[in-house]
C-alpha cells in the first residue's frame, strides 16, 4: 500500500500511512468540511458506497473526505478567500454571491440566533406571498395535517387512523410521487436521480395542497432535505414529527420489507443513526411532536388524536 502524502499551504509535507491518520496530521479546516459531508450524506439518506458511486469516485477517497484527511488543495483556495477578504462561497461562486443584495443578505443574516433566522424566514415567506410558519402571527393552523419523519416512525399506520377519525382524505405521498411518475420510488431515483425525484416530490405536494383544503398527509422522510418542498410543507400544513427510538425504526422498517437506503450496508443500524441525527434538526420545525415508541399502537393514536385535534381547535 502506498502512503499518502498531505500538504497544506505554508506547511511541509506530511506522510500518513493508510488508515493511520494521525489528529495532527488533520486541518480543522478539512475536518469540519468532512463533517458537513458527512451530515449531508446522512440527511439525503444515502451510505457512503451509494454516493461515492453517484459522485464517481472511489469509497476510499470519500473517506478521506469525511475524515478531514487529503484533499488539501482546497486550503489553497482557503487561503486565497482570506487574503481577499471574502468567504469561500463567494470566491467559489455559490447563489448567495451573484448579485450585491445577496451579499449584503448574507452580511445581514450572518451569525443570527437561531430564533431570529426563524423570524426572517417567516416574514420573508409572507412578503413573497409563499407562506410563513404555518401557525405564525396568531393565525389558525392548517386542516392539512402533514406527519413527518423517519420511515419506520408509523406515519402510514397513524395518518390513515387519524384521517379515518377526522373524516379526512388520507395522502400518501409516495404513492402519489409514483403515480406521476409511473414508476416505483427505487425506479426514479435509480433511472432519473435525486433531482428528479424531488421534481415530482414537489408537483405531488403542489398538487395535495391544491386539491385537500383539508387532509391527513403522510410524507416522505426524505422531504426535509429538500428546503423548498420543506418550506412549501411547513407554509401550508400543520406539521406532526412523529419520533421513534432506532431500533423501532429498524425494526418496522424490516417488518415492511423495505431497507432502503440501507440495503448494501453491513452496518445499517449506524446508517440509520446517522441518517436519524442528520434530519433531527430539520423535522424539528415541525409544529407538533409525538413519541411513537413510548407505549402501544392503541395509545399512541389516543395521543396523536388529542394532539391534533387540540392543535385545530376540534371537539375531542
Amino acid at each position: 500500500m502506498s502512503s499518502t502524502i498531505l500538504q497544506a499551504p505554508g506547511n511541509p509535507q506530511i506522510e500518513v500511512e493508510p488508515g493511520d491518520e494521525g489528529e495532527e496530521a488533520k486541518n480543522p479546516f478539512l475536518v469540519a468540511l468532512g463533517e458537513r459531508a458527512r451530515a449531508l450524506r446522512a440527511r439525503r439518506g444515502m451510505t457512503r458506497r451509494s454516493l461515492a458511486t453517484a459522485a464517481g469516485v472511489s469509497e476510499r477517497h470519500l473517506a478521506n473526505l469525511e475524515y478531514g484527511v487529503g484533499n488539501v488543495s482546497i486550503l489553497v483556495l482557503l487561503d486565497v478567500a482570506r487574503a481577499l477578504q471574502c468567504p469561500l462561497a463567494e470566491l467559489l461562486g455559490d447563489l448567495t454571491t451573484r448579485s450585491p443584495e445577496w451579499l449584503m443578505l448574507r452580511e445581514l443574516l450572518e451569525n443570527r440566533d437561531e430564533a431570529t433566522l426563524h423570524r426572517v424566514r417567516v416574514a420573508v415567506g409572507e412578503m413573497l406571498g409563499t407562506g410563513g410558519a404555518n401557525a405564525s402571527g396568531g393565525r389558525q393552523r392548517s386542516p392539512r395535517v402533514a406527519l413527518i419523519g423517519l420511515r419506520g416512525a408509523g406515519k402510514s399506520t397513524l395518518g390513515a387512523m387519524l384521517a379515518e377519525d377526522l373524516g379526512f382524505p388520507f395522502v400518501e405521498l409516495s404513492r402519489e410521487i409514483e403515480k406521476f411518475a409511473g414508476c416505483s420510488v427505487d425506479e426514479i431515483q435509480g433511472l432519473y436521480g435525486q433531482n428528479a425525484y424531488r421534481r415530482y416530490e414537489r408537483r405531488a405536494l403542489e398538487e395535495a395542497i391544491q386539491i385537500y383544503p383539508e387532509a391527513v398527509i403522510a410524507t416522505p422522510g426524505g422531504i426535509v432535505s429538500d428546503p423548498a418542498n420543506f418550506n412549501l410543507l411547513l407554509a401550508h400544513c400543520t406539521t406532526v414529527w412523529l419520533q421513534a427510538d432506532p431500533e423501532d425504526h429498524m425494526r418496522r422498517v424490516v417488518a415492511q420489507g423495505d431497507m432502503r437506503p440501507m440495503a448494501a450496508s453491513r452496518e445499517a443500524m449506524a446508517d440509520l443513526k446517522s441518517i436519524l441525527a442528520g434530519r433531527a434538526a430539520f423535522y424539528s420545525k415541525a409544529e407538533l411532536r409525538l413519541d411513537t415508541s413510548a407505549q402501544p399502537l392503541d395509545a399512541t393514536f389516543q395521543a396523536l388524536r388529542t394532539l391534533v385535534r387540540e392543535a385545530l381547535e376540534l371537539p375531542a
